[in-house]
């Protein structure tokens, strides 16, 4: 065998994306309020970042143009940053870069704002399992049966229901101290008195006879229909009812009124009243004088940042220690990319959600039954971006618009071309197959192949697949099930 060594040159192609792109794209695809957050981390970690909004601006301006705040005064009870970095020792940069040194009086500023934080903070909003173990608190009981109810209602789902692949003897099991699975079901059927009615329920019938009271109108009917005829209710199988019960249609249909009164999901009624989650948007489009829509960032609280003056000064003074300069150095390159990301995104941004404006003009228009089918490779070729650019830049983002506020990932879709050859967005296509399912006559429902040919006749051509899909995507219920006798 013979080994033989030799020395080849190879060309090839790799794409590496430098720190200063990465962070551009981060800043790109944050929300407004996420990126108020990364503004006020780098304005407390990076002390020659400054927000112009706080700082005082002297006569002259910034190398960005922008006012640079003025000098800090030279004063005992100031303390100078610059003095404390050049004090420092040989090993001052790799401690250093952990994240700047503050004063006390820092320190303890900081101190105050987390503390006013703290106390201006929410509490932990009620959830539907404190309310029913508040309610727990009222029954007077064996102290092993009221621990075994707690531990059931911790258990229970966010609708309120016992959990299906769980059996009394295994809550008996895992409770331990001995208990038997009877008194784990005298707990259960205590948390089934609690309210909202059907609490604690192991499947739907059970949780819906748990609701009904003697005051329950057409009480008895009810019962029978839940108890023995719940399946033959869901697929509308009302003559087999009237067969099997001897009770009338009309019987049958004023008991199924009463049943639509009824919870099938008493845990998700529950309402704290303290969890609202509100949305901010990142964009605001308002219709102009001239007709048309002008589009404008939601950035009013959002820290102006500049590049203190003070620290560009010791850069320039030769006299600095050379580790001190090594770190403003890197600080002031750190400042700038940031800067320059965020008035990337902000470019970006309004370039981006203006095109999407002038595409979507009818939507603005007359509603959203006339948006229009877009991609964002469209805007993208538009704007002069990559596509995942955009991708970027509308993700988690939302708009307030004179039709409401929405993601801008609305006004995305695709869509289908018309018997006229005119492309329609398939949230059109949804809207019309809605329409033409509420005016059908309900003793004769159409069927998907009939839906097929009515929409057909509006214009639009869709595959029966296609009404299938979107049908179960709207919850309509099919044919048979939408039938009235």
């Amino acid at each position: 065998m013979r080994l033989d060594t030799s020395q080849q040159m190879r060309t090839e192609m790799r794409l590496r994306m430098a720190p200063r792109m990465i962070q551009s794209m981060e800043i790109l695809q944050l929300p407004v309020m996420a990126l108020q957050e990364r503004i006020e981390q780098e304005l407390s970690e990076n002390p020659v970042l400054v927000d112009l909004r706080e700082s005082a601006p002297t006569s002259e301006d910034g190398e960005d143009g922008a006012p640079a705040p003025a000098e800090p005064a030279e004063s005992e009870s100031e303390p100078d940053e610059f003095d404390s970095l050049i004090n420092l020792d040989e090993n001052w940069s790799e401690i250093y870069d952990e994240g700047p040194r503050r004063s006390r009086a820092a320190l303890s500023e900081e101190g105050d704002r987390k503390l006013e934080a703290m106390q201006n903070m929410a509490s932990r909003p009620r959830s539907f399992h404190d309310d029913l173990n508040e309610q727990l608190g009222f029954f007077d009981c064996d102290p092993i049966l009221r621990d075994l109810a707690e531990y059931i209602i911790y258990n229970l789902d966010d609708h309120g229901f016992f959990p299906k692949d769980v059996t009394v003897h295994d809550v008996a099991r895992d409770f331990g101290r001995g208990v038997t699975a009877e008194q784990v079901e005298a707990a259960l059927r205590l948390v089934q008195r609690l309210d909202p009615p059907g609490v604690g329920a192991r499947d739907l019938r059970e949780c819906l006879l748990l609701q009904l009271t003697p005051e329950t109108p057409r009480r008895d009917a009810l019962y029978t229909l839940i108890a023995d005829h719940l399946d033959d209710l869901q697929h509308n199988r009302l003559p087999a009812i009237e067969r099997k019960t001897g009770l009338t249609i009309a019987a049958i249909k004023e008991a199924v009124e009463q049943l639509r009164r009824l919870n099938p999901r008493p845990g998700s009624s529950f309402d704290p009243g303290e969890n609202v989650q509100y949305v901010v948007p990142d964009l605001i489009v308002e219709a102009d004088d001239a007709g048309g829509y002008d589009v404008r960032l939601v950035d009013e609280y959002t820290p102006n940042l500049s590049i203190s003056r003070y620290y560009q000064k010791q850069l320039r003074d030769k006299g600095t220690d050379p580790a001190a300069r090594e770190f403003i150095q890197k600080r002031i390159q750190s400042a700038r990319w940031l800067i320059e990301s965020i008035e990337q995104r902000r470019s970006t941004l309004l370039k981006v959600a203006r095109a999407i404006v002038e595409h979507q003009r009818p939507f603005l228009d007359q509603g959203p039954e006339f948006i229009e089918p877009l991609k964002m490779q469209q805007i993208a070729d538009r704007v002069g971006v990559h596509v995942t650019t955009v991708s970027r830049a509308v993700d988690d983002k939302w708009a307030q618009t004179p039709r409401g506020v929405f993601p801008l990932k609305r006004f995305f879709g695709g869509g289908t071309v018309t018997a006229d050859g005119e492309e329609i967005a398939w949230d059109t296509v949804k809207q019309k197959l809605q329409e033409v399912v509420d005016t059908e006559d309900k003793t004769n429902p159409l069927s998907d192949e009939d839906i097929v040919l009515e929409m057909g006749r509006h214009g639009v051509k869709v595959a029966r697949r296609t009404v299938t899909k979107y049908r179960q995507a709207l919850m309509i219920p099919s044919s048979r099930q939408r039938k009235q006798f």
